[in-house]
């Protein structure tokens, strides 16, 4: 079993920043795919940003050039740092881990960008 802890969601005004962490523990082996989705009510959850055990990253179109995921193999731990926040980037961030056979997903943390 996999364990996903998120943390660093918040308040920002428009044009700030915040950076989101993600500590994975638990059965953890091999490579994985570790990222961020986000979710608003009434809609699908939608991929914000996912990076290999390799380092290869995917981002949504929306969030390129403002967004950055990085990984921290050694404390199996994912972060997003978030620049030049919207209002439109207002939502859940929910953890995910990929082992190939499994998904799972943290318990999200709130965004939230307004003035």
């Amino acid at each position: 079993q996999v364990q996903l802890v998120e943390s660093g969601g918040g308040l920002v005004q428009p044009g700030g920043s915040l950076r989101l962490s993600c500590v994975a523990s638990g059965s953890l082996f091999g490579g994985y795919i570790m990222g961020w989705y986000r979710q608003a009510p009434g809609t699908q959850r939608e991929l914000v940003a996912v990076i290999s055990r390799p380092g290869t990253t995917n981002y949504a179109d929306s969030v390129k050039g403002r967004f950055t995921i990085s990984r921290d193999k050694a404390k199996n731990t994912v972060y997003l740092q978030m620049n030049s926040l919207k209002p439109e980037d207002t939502d859940v961030y929910y953890c995910y881990l990929n082992t190939g056979a499994r998904a799972y997903w943290g318990q999200g943390t709130q965004v939230t960008v307004s003035s």
